[in-house]
């Protein structure tokens, strides 16, 4: 085995001190001591949005990525810490009121859980078309949408390092239990993989399977060294921690121990891929992270980067050209432009279609070729994700030109297709197909398997 989890040791110790992991949720805000600049109302207001979407931060995030000089606007604020408009109106003077009166925790809960419920928490057939069922039976804590890759949600993993505000897999952190999708069973994953030879790629996600210590995240890896798990080629660790916790991976006490087991399902031959969460440039602009890219780059796993374009964030052609010229230099691979998905906090967060395009194609103009290596923009919709590859005229007809990059069904990838153009619309079912037809080419097919699964 190489030793370069050793010699990095070295370089650690003379370079960064180890940091206590101090987090807030929303039982502490008025211990945020940089929030004591801003008005009371306005913290009054992240307080009532707390209460309904999760909210956490870690000092790290406080200290270190925010600019708080330019807040309420910083994008890495806006990343982090509710903001009113991330809830509908009626819905924000609903939650107010109960606060302002001191409601009892249960008036509060209910509350939360009706608005909760209408916010769309798990889009794209998430708990109704994705979780495996073998002999009649759901399968506790799996996705298995494509027909390749298995998603895996272990249960300690089921927590964030900090939570981003837009995030697609919200309902995972809040009280409501039967909006969570997570198993502690490993032996629930490798016999469902086992089963499924045709299956060469496992993502472990969450949440964030870096918060977990080295010894737990060992018995969901270990055992894909097997011989009856050959068949399984990469293993799909997603992360926030890169940015949001770059410790993780530099001094936390089991640092070593953890790029030490990336290092081993490498030499195994297997294909270990961190799929980082990006969302904007200045994450990645601290030593400590750029030492954490450096220490999993050593270990022979690759990092690819993804993100969704966000308003208030990084909806901005030249923040996005930085973020991956900077992405590749450091030797992470660009490899997602992800659409705001319709659920939680979309209506903040949400850019139209043909912005999100006009985005991704002019910051496609300021790489090289190695920073286009980003597909976007794509929508993670029910049917799948579909890339927007542009805007076009035919026959007079101006229209949105997309494709399949993965698929329910894969004969539907990489077959392109039409939809009218919209300036307005902000996801797939808001688009109408062009040249008069009366439905895309899938759907037929895909409100057969939406049927089969009630």
């Amino acid at each position: 085995m190489r030793t370069a989890a050793l010699k990095i040791e070295t370089v650690t110790e003379e370079s960064f001190e180890p940091r206590p992991f101090q987090v807030y949720t929303d039982r502490h805000l008025d211990r945020i001591e940089a929030l004591k600049q801003l008005p009371e109302a306005q913290r009054f207001e992240m307080r009532v949005v707390a209460s309904v979407l999760p909210f956490r931060v870690n000092q790290y995030v406080i200290d270190e990525l925010i600019d708080w000089r330019a807040v309420p606007d910083d994008p890495l604020f806006q990343l982090t810490f509710p903001q009113r408009e991330m809830l509908e109106e009626a819905d924000f003077e609903r939650m107010a009121a109960l606060l302002e009166k001191g409601a009892d925790k249960r008036e509060i809960a209910v509350a939360a859980s009706e608005i909760r419920a209408r916010l769309n928490p798990h889009p794209a057939g998430q708990m109704e078309l994705n979780r495996p069922m073998v002999n009649g039976e759901v399968v506790n804590g799996l996705q298995h949408k494509y027909r390749e890759t298995v998603l895996f949600f272990p249960a300690q993993g089921q927590t964030c390092h900090s939570y981003c505000t837009f995030c697609f897999r919200w309902a995972q952190f809040v009280g409501d239990k039967e909006l969570r999708i997570a198993s502690s069973e490993a032996g629930t994953m490798l016999d469902y993989l086992r089963q499924h030879p045709d299956v060469s790629d496992v993502l472990i996600t969450g949440g964030d399977p870096m918060v977990m210590k080295t010894r737990n995240l060992k018995q969901y890896l270990e055992p894909l060294l097997g011989e009856d798990l050959a068949h399984i080629q990469t293993v799909r660790l997603g992360t926030k921690a890169l940015t949001f916790w770059p410790h993780r991976f530099v001094t936390d006490p089991d640092a070593d121990e953890l790029l030490a087991l990336l290092e081993r399902l490498v030499e195994s031959g297997k294909h270990v891929a961190l799929m980082a969460h990006i969302n904007h440039g200045r994450e990645i602009g601290t030593d400590i992270a750029r030492e954490a890219i450096r220490r999993i780059r050593d270990t022979g796993a690759e990092i690819r980067s993804q993100g969704p374009l966000l308003a208030h964030i990084n909806n901005d052609p030249d923040a996005w050209a930085r973020s991956w010229r900077e992405q590749v230099r450091l030797g992470i691979i660009p490899y997602y432009m992800f659409v705001e998905r319709d659920t939680g906090a979309k209506r903040y967060f949400e850019v139209p279609l043909a912005r999100a395009w006009d985005v991704y194609r002019q910051a496609m103009q300021k790489v090289s070729g190695l920073g286009r290596t980003a597909r976007g923009p794509s929508m993670s919709a029910g049917p799948g994700k579909v890339e927007i590859q542009g805007v076009a005229e035919i026959h007079g007809e101006k229209v949105f030109v997309l494709r399949f990059i993965q698929g329910r069904n894969p004969d539907w990838v990489q077959r392109p297709f039409f939809a009218r153009y919209d300036d307005q619309a902000t996801w797939l079912n808001h688009l109408k197909p062009a040249f008069g037809e009366d439905r895309f080419f899938f759907e037929d097919e895909y409100r057969a398997m939406v049927s089969e699964a009630e």
